[in-house]
């Protein structure tokens, strides 16, 4: 398994942006295909981004999004994949999550390392 750390999260107006970022140590991440997801209180952890890791070829996007205002990139110098989050509603406040397996999927069950969380407050 992957050790993944989370951080970045807090409390955030809305209309603000936050950047989460997703580290591990020991293991490169960039053959990993790198999920984010969150889980609100009393919902489902539901996905709402994932990139490809550098192992899977494709000629088609490598990026993938529940949502238009989330960006999702890597900086394999600092073996770290970040989630930007840009005008971010009360909906948004959940506990978000990296999570790393060879492919990308909108299921959690399809992802075999997971981080700790950063909790996301979205409030004025």
């Amino acid at each position: 398994q992957v050790q993944l750390v989370e951080s970045g999260g807090g409390l955030v107006q809305p209309g603000g942006s936050l950047r989460l970022s997703c580290a591990a140590s020991g293991v490169t991440l960039d053959d990993k295909s790198i999920g984010w997801f969150r889980q609100a209180p009393g919902k489902e952890r539901e996905g709402v981004a994932c990139i490809l890791g550098s192992g899977i070829l494709t000629s088609d996007t490598r990026t993938y999004y529940k949502d238009g205002r989330f960006t999702v990139s890597r900086d394999n110098a600092k073996n770290t994949v970040y989630l930007q989050m840009n005008s971010l509603e009360p909906d948004d406040t959940a506990v978000y999550y990296c999570a790393a397996d060879l492919g990308c999927s909108w299921h959690p069950e399809d992802f075999g390392s997971w981080g700790q969380g950063t909790q996301v407050t979205v409030s004025s």
